[in-house]
């Protein structure tokens, strides 16, 4: 065979496999990836609202330049009420990070010790968590333990676990994933065993502890650890493809503005949230960005070094396929084209 003919046969390959490819991705992803940028962010969450988003919320604070507050869509979708930049939103994983310079404080004072077993600090989970003997605390903060996640239980967001007892016990007496240490994977089980620790060595709910340690110096004072916390008039709706209710009312942990989100965030990529010792702890374990998903709503924060701009962008509505959260993303680096191009 000439090289000619290998190189026509592999592109007429290529070419087949992108085809196919594309057959089984949603139109709609390709016509907004190749939609024209718009002049404006603004302009670009009027657009995503007419892709099938409910409602939309973007908070950029660019370095040396006055914080931008943008929303688009509705805050409630059956009173028809305008979404709001101020308005609360369940931030869902984006708590990770929280829960992570909590335990980096705890670290620095001494109290908890990254190199410890879950068996030093829950000895109830041995022979109940597979390896609890091996699982260190760091290890779970960095998502290595191997332990399943709870809620990847079948059907789990049809009906949620409501308290630890209920989380753990869908994951208890399982085979581990992998040994500890030896690969990753995303695992909210990980981060309900850190709030457990975190909680028995306080002596209280640490999300006090977050609020005096972290909030409280941050002047954070819209950042909250459940809807109980809450006027509900203040959280902005959400809503998933197919179900016909409004989520709002389902409580997921935190709920917080844009805006304190990504006050939270400068300050976690700039160290100023930290105090002498404990951002060198910090950056041993955990990342500087996150995303959050629950049912109804999807929230990102990503501080960008190229910028110097902390973006948040809070959407109001998910699917059971995840597309949304494909549009999500393909939205995000479009504001993060505007950014670049103002």
């Amino acid at each position: 065979m000439t090289k000619k003919r290998k190189i026509l046969i592999t592109r007429i390959l290529l070419f087949v496999g992108t085809a196919i490819s594309l057959f089984f991705v949603p139109w709609l992803l390709v016509k907004v990836w190749i939609l024209p940028i718009p002049d404006t962010v603004q302009e670009q969450l009027d657009e995503a609202i007419g892709h099938g988003f409910d409602g939309m919320i973007v908070y950029v604070d660019q370095g040396g330049q006055p914080p931008q507050y943008y929303a688009a869509g509705w805050h409630n979708r059956e009173f028809e009420i305008p979404a709001n930049p101020h308005a609360l939103f369940k931030i869902a994983s984006i708590s990770k990070l929280y829960d992570a310079v909590a335990v980096t404080k705890l670290v620095s004072d001494g109290r908890l010790s990254l190199d410890k077993p879950i068996a030093d600090y829950l000895p109830e989970l041995v022979g109940r968590i597979e390896n609890a003997e091996k699982i260190t605390l760091r290890l779970l903060i960095q998502h290595r333990s191997g332990i399943p996640n709870f809620t990847d239980t079948p059907d789990f967001w049809a009906s949620p676990t409501q308290t630890y007892e209920e989380s753990l016990a869908l994951i208890l007496d399982q085979p581990a994933n992998f040994e500890p240490g030896e690969d990753y994977e995303y695992c909210n089980t990980n981060y309900l065993l850190i709030n457990k620790i975190m909680d028995d060595e306080l002596g209280f709910a640490n999300f006090q502890f977050i609020r005096e340690e972290i909030l409280k110096p941050l002047n954070l004072n819209h950042t909250y650890g459940s809807l109980s916390e809450v006027n509900l008039m203040d959280v902005m709706s959400g809503y998933h493809v197919g179900h016909p209710f409004d989520l709002k009312e389902d409580d997921h942990g935190m709920v917080a503005t844009a805006e304190d989100v990504g006050i939270f965030l400068r300050a976690l990529n700039d160290g100023s949230l930290f105090e002498q010792g404990e951002q060198e702890i910090y950056a041993s374990i955990y990342e500087y960005e996150h995303a959050g998903w629950v049912p109804g709503y999807q929230s990102f924060a990503k501080y960008h070094k190229d910028l110097d701009a902390v973006i948040v962008e809070f959407y109001s509505t998910t699917d059971p396929k995840l597309y949304n959260w494909n549009l999500s993303e393909i939205i995000n680096n479009r504001i993060v084209k505007i950014l670049k191009r103002q």
